[in-house]
């Protein structure tokens, strides 16, 4: 019996270091179901790199973005909710995810490592004055009052720090002209100067 016992052992043993193993060796970091991991690797890195670290600042960082952020998007472009340049693309793409993958696809993206902001640029401490403490003159609110001291964004308010900043720029600028539906951020970009947005992006983002 105690001969038994100890192959036993060494079965589950050697199965959990190949199983762990596996999983580490894959890259695919956070455990999601095959198929997540499959539309992943078919579809979403195509533009957003394989852990969400995108190459192309066109397209938007998604390592360590908020899930429950990421659900909400992907949901709102499905039901072609959003106007702005990306929307059309995404929503075909959104149209054949269901629930359950969308919450798969946001879990693995929001596991991975987030990128950190640069420092040091041209306008960073222009931008972190304007990120703490807004512009009162010109109704723009501290971002950090939603989005948080380092950026990090809280459930359904998003991760800025570290995002692109030509994405950052292209995004303040839809949520500025109204393209991009969301009151709060347009009432807080709308009296924004270029420079401001500049100014931001060189605080918070990272090309």
């Amino acid at each position: 019996m105690k001969n038994i016992l100890i192959i036993a052992s060494a079965a589950v043993s050697l199965w959990l270091t190949a199983t762990l193993g596996a999983a580490a060796g894959s890259g695919l970091g956070p455990a999601v179901g095959t198929a997540a991991e499959s539309k992943v690797m078919t579809v979403c890195q195509k533009c957003h790199g394989p852990q969400g670290d995108s190459v192309s600042p066109i397209f938007p960082r998604l390592n360590g973005q908020q899930a429950d952020y990421m659900v909400a998007q992907l949901k709102s472009l499905r039901l072609h909710k959003r106007k702005d340049t990306r929307a059309q693309y995404m929503g075909g793409i959104a149209r054949e995810l269901n629930d359950t993958m969308v919450a798969e696809l946001a879990k693995y993206f929001a596991g991975h490592k987030p990128t950190q902001p640069q420092t040091g640029g041209a306008l960073a401490a222009e931008g972190e004055k304007i990120f703490m403490n807004g512009v009162a003159a010109e109704g723009i609110s501290a971002c950090q009052q939603c989005h948080g001291k380092l950026g990090e964004g809280s459930g359904v308010v998003p991760r800025i720090a570290g995002q692109h900043a030509a994405y950052f720029r292209m995004a303040m600028g839809a949520f500025r002209s109204a393209l991009r539906g969301n009151e709060i951020m347009h009432a807080n970009t709308k009296n924004m100067t270029d420079r401001e947005i500049e100014a931001l992006a060189s605080y918070l983002a990272n090309d």
